[in-house]
Formats: structure tokens, C-alpha cells, sequence
């Protein structure tokens, strides 16, 4: 007889009754996980936490009483859990949750929209896939490489990059323009991401990466990074130039690919279907760079939940471009990084706080 598998307890904290009830129906549609209660604010839910713990916590910005952010830094300062930011799509909420993820959560997702069953679906493998990752997220390997540097959703369909472009040729491109970092990272990655720019040169390799984050809140993080890095960091827009010594993010609910004209590379931003549930998706970005530049590229897969990269990461291999995965040991979740490194793609594993020095390294030799 099989032994019953450990359901993942969820105590949902959101001020809205109809918010509490719609995140417990999408969450509760994943047979691995139970939400174990909801609480109207922080002081309802420190009641609930001393009475039983939670495995991940889903926590509203703002509250009456006291706002997120402050419970979330008593909570990381005294019995830290794994916590998913929960806010609607707004420009100024994109500057808060920016402190929340400084201040240690693990993920953020967006209020589901009550009565749009196609955002409701799309939305609600997200949400479950961010708890799932908060799970078995590990809260300490992110400071631990900052010191050293000083699952599966429920949707119908898992699309590959196939919905979005063909696969790549197969014949490796030669190294004939500059070199381009292509990184991919999800939960975890936006301070992992923190950590290996801040270790950059203003001079380092034009850099693309995918992060996944939920629409407007890209910008606000392309924005608190440039502001950290000697490197140029901005939010991608449809036909930016790949510069030396700049870096474009994704914009959140669009792919980005990378496109060559000449010797020179810029990216297009585009709409799509969700590719290996994500959108934007590292895959989509990994297997344009390998139809695009070849082995003038170079992948970086970095923590985060699920598999997303790994094909592309594979295909880059293929094409030529030297790859790079990040250690288990500096991962918050290392489904990500694993998976790339099973499909083989992978050139060498290294922590978080190598990866920079890895790729200037790959940029001298190029």
C-alpha cells in the first residue's frame, strides 16, 4: 500500500473575504496541497501560526492593522516560513514588493482576477507552482552567497518553445561577433540575480535574462538593479540593441528572443501562449539564442521551481554555446538548475557566487 504523500499547508493572509475564498479554490485544485486556514490580517494569523505552522504562507501587502511587509520581516526575524507576496497589478505596489523580496520572500504572485476563467487558469498555475516552489525553497542559500560573494502546476497543456519558434538548425554557428549572456532564472533568482550582477563590471558582456515575475513588476526591478550595478539594467523593449555593459530583463507576460542583424544582436518582445508554463520563458529565450548566435552565446540556468531552460539550455549546447548551471547549495530551489543538467546541457555547476566570474571568463576567451 502506498504511503500518502505530505500535503503542503497554506495559511492564506488577505484582508479581502473574496480573494481568501478564490486563492483557496485555485490552490486547492492541486491535490498536494491544503490550505490549513485564512486570516483577515498579521495579528489573526500570528494567532494561527502559534497554534499551527504553516509550510508557506500567502501574504496580502496591504492590510488594516499592519501591512505586509512589516509582518513579513517579523515573521524572517523570528520563526522565518516561506512566504509568496500576494498583490494586484499596480505600478506603485511594484516598488513595495521589491522590499518585500529584499526582506526575504521567496515569490510574488498576482491576486487572481474573480470571473476570467482564462486569466483565472493561466493565473492559478502560477500560483500553485509558486507555493510549491516556496515549499521546498531554502531560505538561507542566498545570504549564505552573498556572505561567500562580499513543481508541477495543473494545466491541460505544458507547450514547448516549438509554440513559439522553430527549433534551431543544428549546424553551430562559428564565433564571429561578441559574445552574449543569455540567463535564466525563477524562484529565488531576483536576489540571486542581485548578487552575481552587483559582481560585474561596467565593461562585461551585453546580458539577456528571463526572470519570471508577473507583469509591471519587471520594470520596478530592472530599475532598483540599475540603480545597485555598474552594469545598465533595463526593462527589454521590442527591438533593443544586445550592448556591452548593458543588461535587458524581460518584461513580465511577454517572451523575449534574441535576434540577429549582421554582426550585431537585438531582442524582440513579443505576446504567445505560456511555454513550459511560463511566459516570459527561459526555453523561448535559450533556443533563440542558439538559432540566433550559436556558440557566440552563453546560458546561465539559475534557482528556480520546475524545468523551464532546460531544453533550450540543452540546445544551446548543442549549437555550441558554453553553459552554466548553479549548485544546489547556493539555489533557494533547485528544480531549475537540475533539470538542465539531466537533459545534459550543461558545461559546469557552479555557486552563485562563481557565475559572474564565469562569465567574464567565457567573455576572454571568446
Amino acid at each position: 500500500m502506498p504511503i500518502p504523500t505530505k500535503k503542503i499547508r497554506v495559511l492564506i493572509i488577505d484582508d479581502s473575504a473574496s480573494v481568501r475564498q478564490a486563492l483557496t479554490h485555485v490552490l486547492e485544485q492541486d491535490p498536494e496541497i491544503e490550505v490549513m486556514g485564512a486570516a483577515s490580517d498579521p495579528f489573526m494569523a500570528a494567532k494561527k501560526i502559534q497554534e499551527e505552522m504553516p509550510d508557506v504562507i500567502t501574504l496580502d501587502v496591504e492590510m488594516p492593522r499592519m501591512d505586509g511587509i512589516t509582518f513579513l520581516r517579523k515573521i524572517m526575524s523570528q520563526r522565518p516560513i516561506p512566504v509568496v507576496m500576494c498583490s494586484s497589478l499596480t505600478e506603485e505596489g511594484s516598488e513595495t514588493l521589491m522590499q518585500a523580496l529584499e526582506a526575504g520572500a521567496v515569490d510574488i504572485i498576482l491576486k487572481p482576477k474573480i470571473g476570467a476563467a482564462d486569466h483565472l487558469a493561466e493565473s492559478g498555475a502560477r500560483i500553485r507552482q509558486a507555493v510549491k516552489g516556496a515549499a521546498v525553497a531554502r531560505l538561507g542559500a542566498v545570504r549564505r552567497a552573498m556572505a561567500a560573494a562580499s513543481a508541477t502546476a495543473n494545466v491541460t497543456t505544458k507547450l514547448t518553445a516549438d509554440a513559439v519558434l522553430p527549433p534551431p538548425s543544428g549546424r553551430a554557428m562559428a564565433k564571429t561577433t561578441e559574445m552574449v549572456a543569455c540567463i535564466g532564472a525563477s524562484t529565488g533568482g531576483t536576489e540571486a540575480l542581485r548578487v552575481m550582477l552587483e559582481q560585474l563590471p561596467a565593461n562585461s558582456p551585453g546580458m539577456v535574462i528571463v526572470q519570471h515575475m508577473p507583469e509591471k513588476f519587471t520594470a520596478a526591478f530592472a530599475k532598483r538593479l540599475n540603480s545597485l550595478c555598474e552594469v545598465e539594467v533595463k526593462e527589454a523593449v521590442h527591438g533593443d540593441p544586445v550592448l556591452r555593459g548593458h543588461v535587458l530583463i524581460a518584461p513580465g507576460d511577454r517572451h523575449m528572443m534574441l535576434e540577429r542583424q549582421g554582426a550585431r544582436y537585438h531582442v524582440a518582445v513579443r505576446e504567445g501562449p505560456l511555454v513550459s508554463r511560463h511566459r516570459p520563458s527561459v526555453d523561448v529565450l535559450f533556443r533563440s539564442a542558439a538559432r540566433a548566435a550559436g556558440a557566440n552565446a552563453m546560458g546561465v540556468i539559475m534557482t528556480g521551481m520546475g524545468d523551464d531552460g532546460a531544453r533550450g539550455m540543452a540546445e544551446m549546447h548543442q549549437a555550441g554555446a558554453y553553459t552554466v548551471a548553479q549548485d544546489e547549495a547556493s539555489s533557494v530551489v533547485f528544480g531549475m538548475p537540475k533539470e538542465a543538467i539531466a537533459h545534459g546541457g550543461v558545461d559546469k555547476i557552479v555557486s552563485l557566487d562563481q557565475i559572474a566570474r564565469e562569465i567574464l571568463a567565457a567573455d576572454r576567451r571568446h
